[in-house]
């Protein structure tokens, strides 16, 4: 049994509020995630997980375990599958940091998003199954669920975009220069359309669980970055697979989708827009640019929280290194963005007057 420095604290926790008997409690970390440090609880009376704060000094607005546990809570029963909250505890002295426990759900986690051993027929199951799922939570009606004050509605982007360059900007660590332009760039081409939905944040195969047999969702994880927001921007987060290569970070770019079965960015999009109703094409590049940004800016605060010692993962100053090429992926997006826009307007009756 691995032994954590809180076992005892939090055995006794366990115990008080009624989720374990008088028999043994396996507590061990769990791998995955760079973030919030996460468990797994066996005991006779059942399986958990648990999830806490890091310690030390954090970055503003982030780590927010409490609006994760909160947003699962909602969607419990919606056609967005979740696992079953439990408990919130902000009691520090237990396990350091403020945590929830929640049911373990039996189930398959993919990391490898080219599916490897798996027919063409499967692989392309399970990308129709991540879309409907998207889909789904892009149609969650966020007042009946209780979630219409879970974030400001309108002004998406502006607000993200400020909210990123100000966390890269309050780290030590400097930016790359592709980072910088995107800083600067992207402020100056928000498109103008707007709509408000639950927002995941950071919506990817490795997010998800899957039946342990069948290939269906049965459990959305991760949502310390969902928020309300633009569904367009969340959708292209978890389109960004597309324009990675592997050996960049967890991407399909330059892989043989047709003979893996797995569908092209454009087959991809379509299936997403016959679902939803809304229409993709006209800003997309600006959403991808927009989204290696973010994950830029996220891959940052990460190499910044290695460089101070508190970051959960092992290799967290390696992926932290992964910021600069995905800001130089998102600044080849902005750039076919505005040769496009530029396209656009030389051809409309008149342009040339």
């Amino acid at each position: 049994m691995t032994h954590v420095p809180f076992q005892a604290r939090l055995e006794a926790w366990l115990r008080e509020q009624g989720y374990a008997g008088s028999g043994a409690i396996a507590i061990a970390p769990l791998t995955g995630g760079q973030s919030n440090p996460t468990f797994r609880i066996d005991c006779a009376a059942g399986r958990y997980v648990l999830r806490k704060k890091p310690p030390g000094v954090l970055l503003a607005s982030a780590h927010a375990i409490d609006r994760e546990y909160r947003v699962m809570k909602a969607l419990r029963g919606t056609a967005v599958p979740v696992p079953e909250m439990l408990a919130w505890c902000d009691d520090e002295s237990i396990v350091g940091t403020p945590f929830y426990l929640m049911a373990f759900v039996e189930g398959r986690v993919l990391a490898d998003q080219s599916l490897p051993g798996m027919t063409p027929a499967r692989r392309g199951e399970i990308y129709a199954q991540m879309n409907h799922v998207i889909a789904a939570l892009h149609g969650i009606d966020i007042e009946a669920v209780g979630l219409a004050g879970f974030g400001k509605a309108g002004n998406y982007f502006e607000r993200q975009i400020a909210r990123w360059t100000r966390q890269c900007r309050d780290a030590a660590q400097p930016v790359s220069a592709d980072m910088q332009r995107l800083m600067e760039w992207l402020p100056e081409r928000v498109p103008a359309d707007d709509e408000t939905t639950l927002v995941h944040g950071d919506f990817r195969l490795d997010n998800l669980v899957f039946h342990p047999v069948e290939d269906r969702v049965v459990a959305v994880l991760d949502w310390e970055l969902a928020t309300l927001g633009h569904p367009l921007a969340d959708f292209a987060y978890h389109c960004m697979s597309w324009r990675i290569a592997p050996d960049v970070w967890r991407g399909i770019a330059g892989l043989n989708l047709n003979e893996l079965g797995i569908p092209e960015e454009s087959a991809y999009m379509r299936q997403y827009e016959a679902a939803t109703g809304r229409r993709l094409s006209e800003h997309w590049e600006f959403y991808l640019a927009y989204n290696l940004f973010r994950m830029a800016a996220i891959l940052h605060g990460i190499g910044e929280r290695a460089r101070q010692g508190n970051a959960a993962s092992a290799d967290a100053r390696e992926t932290g290194a992964k910021a600069a090429p995905l800001a130089a992926l998102g600044w080849q997006c902005a750039q076919r963005y505005d040769a496009a826009r530029s396209a656009s307007a030389s051809t409309r009756p008149g342009a040339g007057d």
